[in-house]
């Protein structure tokens, strides 16, 4: 299959085929075990600020999720496969990495569904030499990471082999550093960090 060329040069100076994945398979038990992705902020769904702030930097976008795919259209929904069903991030990375690599992709981005403040030029700082992730105030976030398609392999292996964090599979990744105000990269996961990013983003709206 031919490969897409990617939206701007001068988002991606690779001029890499990028596609993104949110990661949205959480169980969200400290927001009463809703699902996060449907959270409303800032009178949109969660799911939505972070699509809005990663769709214009990859090619394609899609969604890491084991629910029901309606309630994310039009995003496409990569379940786990079965063998690794309800395993994990890394699980859901191993299938956007079969999606990307079936349709032609050089690289894939991965962000969890709970960071509405990525940043908009995260393509372009992670994309490069290798895996990358990102580190914010001194702590690295390994779910937000790229993963060039020849992590595949390797990837699956470490899967294989009884390894399900993150951490341990990023191990040896670049860490590029990111700072803004508020952290690009802090995780909503209780019903205060929720309305904390509902009064960061008041003022904008």
């Amino acid at each position: 299959m031919a490969k897409r060329t990617i939206v701007s040069e001068a988002i991606n100076p690779l001029a890499e085929v990028i596609f993104g994945l949110i990661l949205a398979g959480g169980q969200g038990r400290r927001m009463g075990g809703v699902d996060k992705a449907q959270l409303m902020l800032a009178g949109r769904p969660l799911i939505a600020h972070v699509a809005d702030r990663l769709a214009g930097q990859v090619a394609r976008l899609a969604v890491s999720s084991n629910r029901a795919p309606a309630p994310f259209a039009p995003l496409p929904v990569l379940p786990d496969a079965p063998e690794r069903l309800g395993e994990g991030p890394l699980a859901g990375i191993l299938a956007g990495l079969d999606w990307a690599a079936r349709e032609g992709a050089d690289a894939l981005i991965c962000v969890p569904v709970d960071t509405p403040f990525v940043p908009r030029d995260l393509v372009a700082q992670l994309a490069g030499s290798g895996p990358a992730i990102a580190r914010s105030f001194g702590r690295a976030h390994p779910s937000v990471g790229y993963w060039p398609i020849s992590c595949q392999a390797a990837l699956a292996q470490l899967f294989a082999r009884g390894e399900r964090r993150l951490r341990i599979a990023a191990a040896g990744a670049r860490e590029v550093a990111f700072s803004a105000d508020p952290d690009p990269f802090c995780n909503l996961n209780s019903p205060q960090d929720l309305a904390q990013a509902e009064r960061a983003l008041r003022p904008a709206s």
